[in-house]
This record gives structure tokens, sequence and C-alpha cells, in this order.
């Protein structure tokens, strides 16, 4: 039985006759009922600015918590980095190991609803001189060397009849303490999907930045050359070779800077994914073929209540909180206590086993608070605080993720509309620059032109890099912000209710 199935069984999951016992002498719980806050968000999205209407039949129907990441990256690299991060990241495995943990402790503390039931035996001998002050008969012809006794039997001891549901209440406590790091240990999957996709696409920008300054360091140590076969046969001024050199190092510092964040990426992923990066990896596809789905369905807010694993984290942890508080009214109550023994005692070991040795005890025990100097008091305070403070944090957690979709879908249009500025503007840039280089070829510009020209289109490549980088992180983040990645495969369910 997996852990999340063993959790949610609760008492039904236990044997019939042990169920049915703890059911009969079990009361009621003193709870309060609870009831699901009102999410504090609008009931809509922010528009997003600068977008076109979509038809129906080009946006996905399918909820974006329910798409697979290996539906939503189609890089093949990606996937693999990916798949090797949900094996062997260490943050997912803690995850893992937090909820056997929270489980077993589920586990504990549920055990207190049924009797502990154990078997004793015991076996004394005493010397003649301890035994003085007994009248024992052996039989005619019998003499008395030790005085013996043998005992053994079974039963319980110090057993709480979970009369106002104290138990009960502590047992739903862990219960939804255990339900809540399950929810955390897909919440850790999202994260580790969201920043392996993340640290790959700044990966590819930074490769493909590298590629740039080491495309501009081959063409400007061309240039450098030619133009000093022109300065040694008088055809050009010194500033021209030094504006050339300057052009060479700037490059060139670009080249060693995007060499170093290249490695660093690398460094990132292979912590990431937690083993060493493969060198049987499928080849990267370039930054702009990455493809990711950019047209799923926002929803409503009233969809995150069910999708986000970190709200639905948040509200088991204040049910937790919830049950604390019955568990706190419940000790204003007497407490019930039963011990009970079935057995058998004799002085003769071979009479032991026989009817007359039957021996069977039952003390039952009530313990009534009468001055507690404040203390139940104090505990049911600290138990409402307790639940004010994961409320807040609940609502918190909602307020969160409403705020990173709506940053996502109000930079969703921007951004694809600053990737085709971005586009447009290198292509001026780059025929500016050939403008520029044939004017200098023909003696009607000076090369301080093609410099600034040759300058400004390595920047408008760098920038369009960037924009195109940030452009497919903001849709990785709009994925993980409405609950997608914690599952390898698209999932088909039903739609959730819309209401607030």
């Amino acid at each position: 039985m997996s852990v999340l199935s063993r959790v949610r069984s609760g008492v039904v999951s236990r044997s019939g006759s042990m169920t049915m016992a703890a059911m009969l002498l079990a009361g009621c719980t003193m709870e309060p009922t609870y009831h699901r806050p009102k999410a504090p968000v609008a009931g809509a999205y922010p528009a997003e600015p600068m977008a076109k209407p979509k038809k129906a039949e080009d946006v996905l129907q399918t909820p974006a918590s329910d798409i697979g990441w290996a539906d939503f990256f189609v890089d093949p690299r990606l996937k693999a980095l990916i798949a090797i991060a949900m094996r062997e990241n260490r943050d997912l495995r803690v995850a893992v190991a937090n909820i056997a943990q929270s489980a077993a402790q589920y586990d504990v503390q549920h055990a207190s609803l049924l009797p502990p039931i154990g078997a004793t035996g015991q076996a004394m001998y005493m010397a003649p001189s301890q035994t003085a002050g007994f009248s024992f008969a052996p039989g005619v012809g019998e003499t008395i060397s030790t005085f013996r006794y043998y005992s053994a039997g079974i039963g319980f001891s110090s057993y709480e009849i979970d009369i106002f549901g104290r138990i009960r209440s502590l047992s739903k406590s862990t219960a939804e303490a255990a339900l809540k790091q399950v929810a955390a240990e897909r919440s850790v999957r999202i994260s580790i999907v969201s920043q392996v996709a993340n640290a790959y696409l700044a990966w590819l920008g930074d490769k493909e930045v590298l590629d740039i300054a080491n495309r501009a360091v081959a063409n400007l140590d061309e240039n450098l050359k030619l133009i000093r076969l022109r300065y040694d046969h008088g055809e050009e001024n010194l500033l021209t070779v030094r504006q050339a050199e300057t052009q060479v190092d700037q490059a060139r510092q670009l080249q060693a800077q995007q060499t170093r964040l290249v490695a660093q990426d690398e460094n990132n992923i292979t912590l990431l994914i937690g083993a060493p990066i493969p060198a049987d990896l499928p080849p990267a596809r370039p930054l702009g073929e990455q493809n990711l789905m950019a047209d799923i369905p926002a929803g409503l807010p009233s969809d995150l209540l069910f999708r986000r694993p970190d709200i639905i984290a948040a509200e088991h942890d204040l049910l937790s909180a919830n049950a604390t508080i019955g568990a706190a009214r419940a000790a204003f109550f007497p407490k019930f206590t039963l011990t009970a023994t079935d057995g058998v005692s004799s002085l003769l070991f071979h009479r032991l086993f026989t009817a007359p040795a039957t021996t069977w005890g039952l003390q039952p025990n009530v313990s009534i608070p009468i001055f507690t100097w404040g203390q139940n008091r104090g505990n049911l305070e600290s138990a409402k605080a307790g639940r004010d403070i994961k409320l807040a944090t609940y609502e918190k957690a909602i307020q969160t993720a409403f705020r990173e979709v709506s940053d996502t879908l109000v930079a969703r249009a921007t951004y694809l509309e600053e990737s085709r500025r971005m586009d447009d503007y290198v292509h001026e840039m780059a025929d500016a620059y050939r403008l520029s280089k044939m004017r200098y070829s023909v003696g009607t510009d000076s090369y301080l032109n093609q410099l600034v020209m040759q300058r400004n289109l390595l920047q408008a490549e760098q920038s369009r890099v960037a924009v195109q980088v940030a452009r497919y992180e903001n849709i990785v983040t709009f994925y993980r912000a409405l609950g997608g990645g914690w599952s390898e495969q698209t999932v088909r369910s039903p739609r959730v209710p819309s209401k607030l």
C-alpha cells in the first residue's frame, strides 16, 4: 500500500474486530467545523496587454497541471536531463523521505486508538529465610527448599478510551501533516522541472552568445590583419589600427566571459540533476527551436486551489492545526483509562495451565482536571493561534500563486512582441553595419562609423538572445505557476470547479 493510501485510509484500514472496538469506544471529536476560506484574490486574472485574440482551436484544452513535462518540452536533451533529475536530485529524495517519515509518525499516533496488547511471563524464586510468614503446605512428605511462584498473562495497561476525541484529533492532525508532505513532494517535482528547464535555457543562451563572440573574434581578427597591412603600406593611419585592436579586445573579453558562463551553467545543471551530465545525451536544439507550449490555458484563479501543490499543502497544514484545537479542547474533560489482564498463576509450574490457575483483572480509571492553573487554557489558545497562523499562510500561498500567474500572463504577449522587434532591430543593425563597411571600403566614411555599427550589432545580437531566453523562461514559469510539471506524461482528469 502506498504512503498516501495508508494515511488516507485511517481507522477503516485496520482489521475488522479491532476497528469495531475502537469505533465503539471512541466518541466524536471536538474539532471546529472546517470551512474552506474564501480565496483572497480577484475572480479573474488581469487581461494580457498586447495579446491578440486566439481561436479556440489554437489553444490547448488540457489544463497546464495535467500536461506532462515530456509533452510540454520538445528538446530531447532537455527531457533527458529532467529524467535524470527525477531519479537523482537530492531535494526530491529528501521530499520522498519526508513522506515516509510523516506516514510513520501517523502510524505511531493512530495506533493510540487501539489498546497495546502484550503478553507477560514471570517466575519468582525465594530462599526459605525469605518465606517466613507464608502459610504454605506443599503436601505430605514434601520438603520446602525454595519458594516458587509462576504467572503468565495477556492484556493491556493504561489504555485511554477516547470518549472526547483527543486521540482521534491528534491522529487526524498527523494524517494531515503526512498529506502535506505528499503535496510538498509534488511541489518539489514541479520546482525541479522548472529549475532544470530554466538552467538549460540559460545554458543555451550563453552558448549562443559564445558562438556570436567566437564569430566576432574570427571576423575582427581578419579585419585587423587587413587594416595592419594597409597601415604598413601607408594607406591607413595608426588611429584606425588602434580602433580595430580595441574591437578585437572587446570581442575576446566577451568570449572569455561567455566561456565562463557556459561552464558555470553546466555546473548548475549538474547540481540540479544530481549527477554528472552524460556524454551521450541527444544533441541540443537551438534556442529558437524550443517551441514550448505557449498557448496553455490559464483557467480561473479558483483552479489553483485544486491544482497548485503548495496551496494544497498549505490547506493540509491548516486542517492539521484545526484538528489540534480539538485535542486541546478535549483536555478540559475527564480522561478515562483502562487496564485489563487475563492469565494464569500458580505456585507449581506443572499446574500453571490448569483451570484453577486462571486469573483475570480489570482496572478502570478516571482522571478529572480540576485545577490546571491555566495550562489547558494556554494550550487551547496556542492551538487557536497556530490555526490563525496556518490560515494566513494558506491565504498568502493563494495570493502568491495568483501574482505569479498574473505576472507571467502580463509578460507572455509582451515578450513575444519584444522578440519580434528585436529580430527586426538585429536585421536593421546588420544592414547598417554592411553599409558602413561599404562606405569605409570606398573611402567615403571613416572607420569610426564602422566601429560603432559593428559594436551596436554585437550588442543587438546579445540583447536578442537575452529576450529569447527571458521569453522561454516566462513560459516555463507560467507552466510551473499553474501547477504543471509533476508528471512525466499528460494525465486526463475532469475539470475542477471554477467558482471562488
